[in-house]
């Protein structure tokens, strides 16, 4: 539990209760002062990688790259959802290599993942995949084609759909974070 102390600079600096004070400070040391991902507008976790950051549009509450060891290619563009969480060495990459020329990325439209969305440790999201509001990835899931439709929890490679969630549990949830 945060002192006073601590919550009074939570709120000087607009910092989130989700992430520890030692988080911010070493996001201070990491992107001000080594410029590790200096361009990210929002604090990352020092081992995350994020290129192209300023093709990153996200909702409330979401902190692409918050998570150790996080790989995000923005190139053609990523639009994460509010309340979205993105674990560890997950990467989400919206553009391929030229077969021929790997210096080449290829022009593809973007990653679209929705609201409420849970990428577990490890998941893989490949160029153009759009995924529904409440898609949960599991645990090293590869991400080939898009799932839309959303309340459902994918996993495998490619991943799949392996379980449906309650529609109405999880539209009660999002009006509740509302």
């Amino acid at each position: 539990m945060d002192s006073e102390h601590t919550h009074g600079i939570r709120r000087l600096f607009g910092w989130s209760n989700k992430l520890s004070v030692g988080f911010y400070v070493t996001d201070f040391l990491f992107r001000r002062i080594l410029r590790q991902n200096a361009d990210v507008k929002w604090p990352v976790h020092h081992t995350a990688t994020i290129r192209v950051p300023e093709k990153i549009v996200k909702g409330k509450e979401v902190f692409p790259g918050d998570s150790p060891g996080v790989y995000i290619n923005a190139v053609n563009g990523i639009h994460i959802g509010d309340y979205t969480n993105i674990g560890p060495n997950v990467c989400i990459v919206s553009a391929n290599h030229d077969l021929v020329n790997n210096d080449v990325h290829l022009s593809s439209g973007p990653v679209v993942i929705g609201r409420f969305c849970w990428l577990g440790f490890g998941a893989v999201v490949l160029p153009e995949v759009q995924l529904g509001d409440f898609t949960i990835i599991g645990a090293n899931a590869v991400v080939t084609k898009s799932y839309t439709d959303g309340y459902c929890v994918l996993a495998g490679n490619p991943a799949k759909v392996v379980r449906y969630l309650n529609k109405e549990e999880c539209d009660a949830f999002a009006k509740s974070k509302n």
